[in-house]
C-alpha cells in the first residue's frame, strides 16, 4: 500500500535558538492525519525552558520569557512528557514525520540527557525510527530543483497550506501533509516499506551533507563541517575541519 497511505504523526520543536547542544524547547506538538490528509490526534506543550528565551527568537514563535514563566510547564517535566509521547508513536510503528529531523530529535535528546531524563533511544531499546524528514526525501528525489528547502517553500511547491509558520502545530501539520504529498508524487519513495525508507534517508542525508560540504570548502570555508548522521546526532560529536 505505501507508507503515505497509513496515519503520520508529525512533530515539531520551537526553540530559544539554533544550537542542539545549548538551546533549549519552548513549544512542542505532535499532530497526527488520516491517509486522507485530514488532521487527527493533536497535543501541545509549552514549557518554561528555564533560560531567557532571547528577542529574535520569540520574534520567530511569539513566546516570551514571560509567558513562557508564566504558563509554561517546568522545562525536566515537559521534556519527560514530550520525549515519552514520541517515543510512543515509534513505539507504535507510526512514522514519525519530521521536518530537518536531525536538528529536533537532536535538540531534544540533550534536553533528555541536561534534565538526567531517558532518551527516545532508552526508552525504545534501540536509535529512534521509523522516522520521514520531508527535508531530506525532497532533496533526494528532486536534488537540482532550485531555490529554498524550508518548510514554507516545500509547502508551496506540494501545494500544503501552512497558516502559522513557526507555530509548532502548525508546522507539524504541514511537515506530515508534505511528507503525505511526497509520497504521492514520488511513487518510488512511496511504495517502498517504512524500513527500506528509514534506510534511504540515512544514506541520503550523509550523501547530500557530504556534497554541501564540498561545496563550503570549495566557495566559501576550506574547513567546512556539515553532519552527516542522521535523523539524531551522537551527543558530544565534534566538528573536526578535517572530516
Amino acid at each position: 500500500m505505501g507508507w503515505h497511505r497509513e496515519p503520520l504523526t508529525g512533530f515539531d520543536l520551537e526553540t530559544t535558538g539554533t544550537d542542539i547542544e545549548h538551546d533549549r524547547i519552548v513549544t512542542a506538538a505532535l499532530v497526527g492525519i488520516g491517509p486522507d490528509g485530514a488532521p487527527a490526534e493533536r497535543r501541545t506543550w509549552l514549557l518554561d525552558p528555564g533560560v531567557p528565551i532571547p528577542e529574535d527568537a520569540t520574534a520567530i514563535h511569539g513566546i516570551s520569557t514571560e509567558q513562557a514563566r508564566e504558563r509554561g510547564t517546568p522545562a525536566g517535566e515537559g521534556v519527560g512528557a514530550i520525549a515519552e509521547a514520541v517515543a510512543d508513536v515509534l513505539r507504535a510503528g507510526r512514522p514519525l514525520v519530521v521536518m530537518n529531523a536531525r536538528y529536533d530529535l537532536s535538540l531534544l535528546d540533550r534536553e533528555c540527557l541536561r534534565h538526567g531524563i531517558a532518551p527516545l533511544s532508552a526508552r525504545l531499546g534501540r536509535a529512534p525510527g521509523p522516522v520521514v524528514d520531508p527535508l531530506v526525501l525532497d532533496k533526494h528525489a528532486d536534488r537540482y530543483r532550485k531555490g529554498k528547502r524550508t518548510l514554507e517553500a516545500l509547502c508551496a511547491h506540494y501545494g500544503v497550506r501552512l497558516d502559522s509558520a513557526h507555530d509548532a502545530g502548525a508546522d507539524a501539520l504541514a511537515a506530515a501533509e508534505v511528507a503525505l504529498r511526497i509520497g504521492q508524487k514520488h511513487t518510488a519513495l512511496g511504495s517502498i516499506d517504512l524500513a527500506a525508507l528509514h534506510d534511504l534517508q540515512i544514506r541520503a542525508a550523509a550523501e547530500q551533507a557530504k556534497s554541501f560540504q564540498q561545496y563550503l570548502r570549495r566557495t566559501s570555508n576550506p574547513q567546512a563541517y556539515v553532519e552527516p548522521a542522521w535523523p539524531l546526532i551522537p551527543a558530544q560529536r565534534t566538528s573536526p575541519g578535517s572530516a
